[in-house]
């Protein structure tokens, strides 16, 4: 990122603030009737320049002032914008809701997802909280029509996949049920890594399913499974971003699109830190669907447990010192909670 002055960081600093709360460019006569600063306007505006032609602002119209880029955004939340954290009376407001729904786990996520919306002004995501290594149950085999068989994997938390599997030839339902017993008793109890060091069976079906059953498994354990929570998507219909219909379905589209969540999660979230928030600004050139958006993102759990995600969308003007401060503390409310169930 370019070095800035001091100066000019005062002046970002400020732009943004006032950008994100009031949806309106900056100008140099504004910064310094409003906060008084003690440079002159001729200086402000000379800086605000400099800092459109390091690509941290803009100007939408010749005679506008200035709004922030993407990249003005990512300086300040990384940058300039410090440790934000939630007022104390906040915390113990949040604190006592979340005490009041005892350890119901789908009362909790409704919870989330209300208090994220609420706080950050944004729409929020919560997934259920799963064990980071899933664990074998038992297989179902059905025959359907001609080749096709139905896999059913059910796993220890409860998690159900289902999967159509096209066989080289017709196999009758007595075979598939054998199989399914003998793939039950063989691997009852096993994660993903223990069935990868099982011994291969001899029967080239059961080996194939064994298979399957093995990379499910390890999809499982690495995406959102359950139901996801979402609460506030009016909050972000409500900016004037959004006025636009086809802004809007993007918004939309990117709450009710598994498959982008579950990428965002995945290549995002993985292998971040407990309670460790991260931050994509218009999608960070990897997700063209994000362009208009900023999201806040976090993992939550225990390590080794059980762990889910959660996280805000926004407009890429967000107020990012809120919804990062209060991802983060609902993220630890969450993280106890699963302890607190696997305590008991």
């Amino acid at each position: 990122m370019a070095e800035l002055t001091e100066r000019q960081k005062i002046i970002l600093a400020l732009v943004i603030r006032d950008y994100i709360e009031q949806a309106q460019p900056v100008g140099s006569n504004y910064l310094l009737e409003t906060y008084g600063l003690k440079f002159s306007s001729a200086t402000i505006r000379n800086e605000m320049v400099a800092l459109t032609d390091l690509g941290l602002l803009r100007q939408p119209h010749t005679s506008a002032g200035r709004v922030p880029t993407e990249e003005g955004y990512r300086y300040f939340v990384r940058q300039l914008m410090g440790h934000q954290d939630l007022p104390d009376t906040t915390k113990r407001t949040i604190s006592h809701q979340f005490l009041q729904a005892g350890l119901d786990v789908d009362r909790w996520m409704r919870l989330a997802a209300s208090v994220l919306a609420q706080q950050s002004q944004g729409a929020s995501l919560v997934t259920a909280p799963h064990p980071e290594q899933p664990v074998f149950k038992h297989i179902e085999l059905i025959a359907t029509h001609g080749r096709q068989v139905l896999l059913v994997l059910v796993l220890a938390a409860g998690e159900v996949s289902q999967q159509m599997l096209a066989l080289a030839e017709p196999v009758a339902q007595e075979r598939l049920s054998a199989s399914a017993a003998r793939l039950n008793n063989l691997l009852a109890g096993l994660s993903p890594d223990e069935i990868a060091a099982t011994a291969i069976p001899q029967d080239a079906l059961e080996r194939d399913i064994l298979r399957l059953i093995s990379d499910d498994m390890r999809r499982l354990g690495a995406v959102i499974t359950g139901e996801v929570y979402r609460d506030g998507l009016t909050h972000v219909l409500a900016e004037p971003e959004f006025s636009e219909m086809d802004s809007a379905r993007s918004a939309l589209r990117i709450l009710e699109e598994r498959p982008l969540l579950e990428d965002l999660f995945n290549r995002t979230m993985i292998n971040s830190e407990m309670g460790g928030v991260q931050v994509l600004i218009g999608g960070e050139g990897a997700w063209q669907e994000l362009r208009e958006f900023s999201m806040v993102l976090a993992r939550y759990g225990v390590p080794g447990l059980a762990t889910g995600m959660l996280g805000v969308l926004g407009p890429i003007r967000m107020p990012y010192g809120r919804a990062i401060s209060t991802v983060r503390f609902v993220a630890s409310l969450l993280s106890n909670l699963v302890e607190d169930l696997h305590a008991d």
